[in-house]
């Protein structure tokens, strides 16, 4: 059975329509692998081990801490900034403390600026790679190491940058399932009582 005008015209504007949809779905998973493997947009790098080179030149690094509008912790780096060679791991630490009541947790979303240093800061280790969990009153410090790559030194627009900001800001999350339980079996018990 063959279709008239109307009835393609039909079919490829749904075939586009369906086609734009599946664009849009697989365009986040595909801008945050971009990211990260390019560096672009703040993203940092991730690696195993420090770097094998270490340079004589020196690099700041400011360190940023934010929490989210509904985020009740207490969050702040330790050292607001420091200078380390291009190369050599730097270790740095974030306090949080949650000043409420009940048991928090917490993940941490992070970039740079500028955005040309991303591709060349690289953590080692860091808070942010897994949730955190503060009991009511906890003060923690949580470590990051990272480096900066000396390949920054070469790139066509990083290797003017002198100073990089590695920004943080915390975002509550759901407790982990058997913390859950836990709390919800503690306010039941307390309910009783």
């Amino acid at each position: 059975m063959a279709m008239d005008g109307p009835q393609k015209t039909v079919v490829k504007l749904v075939g586009v329509v369906v086609m734009m949809g599946a664009l849009a779905w697989a365009s986040v998973p595909f801008y945050s692998w971009f990211c990260a493997v390019t560096g672009f947009g703040g993203t940092t790098l991730e690696a195993d081990a420090g770097s094998d080179v270490i340079l004589d030149e020196t690099i700041k690094i400011r360190f940023d801490a934010n929490t989210d509008a509904g985020m009740a912790w207490d969050f702040k780096p330790a050292v607001r900034e420091m200078e380390i060679r291009i190369g050599e791991t730097g270790l740095a630490f974030y306090e949080a403390h949650n000043p409420t009541d009940r048991v928090i947790a917490g993940t941490a979303a992070y970039n740079v600026a500028p955005y040309e240093a991303g591709g060349f800061f690289t953590k080692i280790d860091c808070f942010c790679f897994t949730e955190q969990v503060l009991q009511p009153g906890e003060t923690v410090l949580m470590p990051v190491t990272f480096y900066v790559d000396p390949e920054i030194t070469t790139d066509r627009d990083a290797k003017y940058v002198h100073r990089i900001t590695l920004s943080y800001t915390f975002y509550e999350t759901d407790l982990p399932e058997e913390l859950a339980a836990l709390q919800s079996d503690t306010s039941k018990a307390t309910d009783l009582n």
